[in-house]
């Protein structure tokens, strides 16, 4: 049980209004999230007439209504979404109470939900997902893969806990780790004028037939702001390019269609070679992306995160520059 308490005027009276169980607080949480009182009855592992029971004693005792309810739909009411917006917090709190108690002996226990950008995650997580598993097992880590915007969403929604992000959040509901610069390199057909060219600078890049992924990948626009390109091209036989993968852009590279920058960690170990595709260092200082872990400024197990940092640094490979 918790007490709710308010705060009624200067003279510092406070006034228990109503107890309320974690569980009922639980249960709106999985409504509001499911808008479907099966689906969130099975998530909490209970009967559906129990879980409506529940709200409708939530409901009652606050005296409002939290959700409207049809044949067809749950729709949550606006005074509905601001209480689960409370509800939600409480929850994580009492939830980083009992994990507080449990990283007194590891930090890294129990679910750790972590998402990464597309152009990322297949390259860091197979450096240090083993690793990490070794060193701290009862650690759970569920790993999503999207794009930035999705990824920023899930975070705000309380899907995610942590993103592996390549754009540092801009407002203050979020916070950052971050982890390493990370240059990019530069993948040009074995044939291209530049194979016996030693350095490349940026008036050689300014010159090239840059190929880029599509727009809801951040890594387009970074490497746009690399080149000094101000808009994507539009024309030429790849102007309508939207390619949704690294691997696809080497691809047209190796066919001649063009060149292309990736980030290094996808250079290493060769996972993004190709025959007839050179992978070369650039002599462009401002061509690197940084990479971070940004996570809800709220989210109670920071020294969880800043041991995942920790241990994602360790392993990293000279090809990218650390921030500690």
């Amino acid at each position: 049980m918790i007490c709710i308490i308010v705060y009624l005027d200067h003279n510092i009276r406070f006034y228990l209004l109503y107890q309320m169980n974690i569980r009922d607080l639980q249960y709106l949480v999985a409504v509001s999230e499911t808008r479907h009182f099966g689906q969130a009855a099975a998530q909490c592992f209970i009967s559906q007439p129990t879980l409506s029971g529940q709200i409708q004693k939530l409901e009652n005792e606050l005296g409002v209504i939290l959700f409207e309810r049809t044949n067809r739909s749950v729709n949550v009411t606006p005074v509905g979404k601001e209480i689960t917006a409370h509800a939600r917090q409480v929850v994580e709190q009492v939830e980083a109470i009992r994990r507080l108690a449990q990283s007194q002996k590891d930090p890294l226990t129990g679910p750790l939900r972590v998402g990464a950008i597309h152009t990322l995650s297949p390259y860091l997580l197979p450096l240090f997902v083993m690793g990490l598993r070794r060193q701290h097992p009862e650690l759970l880590l569920e790993i999503t893969e999207s794009t930035t915007d999705q990824l920023l969403k899930e975070l705000r929604d309380h899907s995610l806990d942590a993103a592996l992000l390549a754009t540092p959040p801009d407002n203050d509901d979020l916070d950052y780790i971050a982890l390493f610069d990370e240059p990019f390199w530069l993948a040009h057909p074995r044939d291209h004028a530049l194979y016996t060219q030693d350095d490349i600078g940026l008036d050689d890049l300014a010159r090239l037939d840059v190929l880029l992924l599509s727009n809801e990948h951040c890594l387009s626009e970074q490497v746009m702001t690399a080149c000094q390109m101000k808009e994507r091209p539009d024309s030429g036989p790849m102007a309508g390019l939207k390619a949704s993968s690294l691997e696809t852009l080497v691809q047209l590279v190796a066919m001649g269609m063009g060149v292309t920058l990736v980030p290094a960690l996808s250079v290493h170990g060769g996972r993004l070679a190709a025959d007839g595709v050179i992978l070369r260092e650039i002599g462009v200082p401002q061509a690197y992306r940084r990479i971070g872990l940004v996570y809800r400024s709220t989210f109670p197990r920071r020294a969880g995160l800043t041991l995942l940092a920790d241990n994602i640094r360790q392993v990293l490979p000279n090809t990218v520059r650390p921030l500690f």
